[in-house]
């Protein structure tokens, strides 16, 4: 059963169920969607990424929550934050916040709002010093939702990731200080 972590206006941002699976397939794991992470995944990937979330929710109280649309139901995609685990940058531990939205709902303020929510209930909850977002150079889109959230790019903590491709690394770090998050 899931479990409701937060809500915005538009928004509810809550744990993962079994029956999000189908959704995720169709809307998820799509090129368009997958593009500057590394390209579709098989459903072995996935279920371990849902796997990984859920250990994430239960030892630490946050995780990548699944994003849902208030008015329809819709499953939008997911948004929230983790711990940083990845071997190759300098981050570990440190409170890491990522998103991942469905296409048709793409240019709508979604990323934001939800990642908005979560950087509140990082620093409002978790007392988090800062935060770290994560993608590549050539991912604007992403980027450019970070600059929106005030955070601030930190080449000097930029690493190399042999998990993707050349033309998506380096992998280039964002980051926002508790002082200087405005709700």
């Amino acid at each position: 059963m899931a479990e409701l972590i937060l809500e915005t206006d538009r928004l509810i941002l809550r744990t993962r169920d079994e029956a999000d699976m189908p959704v995720w397939l169709e809307h998820l794991n799509t090129p368009a969607v997958m593009k500057h992470l590394g390209g579709p995944q098989d459903i072995v990937e996935i279920e371990s990424a849902f796997a990984r979330n859920a250990a994430w929710q239960a030892q630490h109280g946050h995780s990548f929550w699944i994003v849902q649309h208030k008015g329809n139901g819709d499953l939008i995609g997911m948004c929230g934050l983790k711990r940083f685990d990845n071997e190759h940058g300098s981050m570990a531990g440190e409170f890491e916040i990522g998103w991942r939205l469905r296409e048709d709902y793409w240019r709508q303020g979604i990323a934001y709002e939800a990642a908005s929510a979560a950087l509140s209930y990082a620093f409002d909850r978790l007392d988090a010093p800062h935060v770290v977002a994560l993608t590549s150079d050539a991912n604007i889109g992403s980027w450019k939702v970070m600059e929106k959230l005030g955070m601030t790019r930190r080449a000097d903590l930029d690493f190399d990731d042999p998990a993707y491709p050349a033309h998506e690394n380096p992998t280039i770090v964002y980051r926002i200080e508790a002082s200087q998050w405005q709700a």
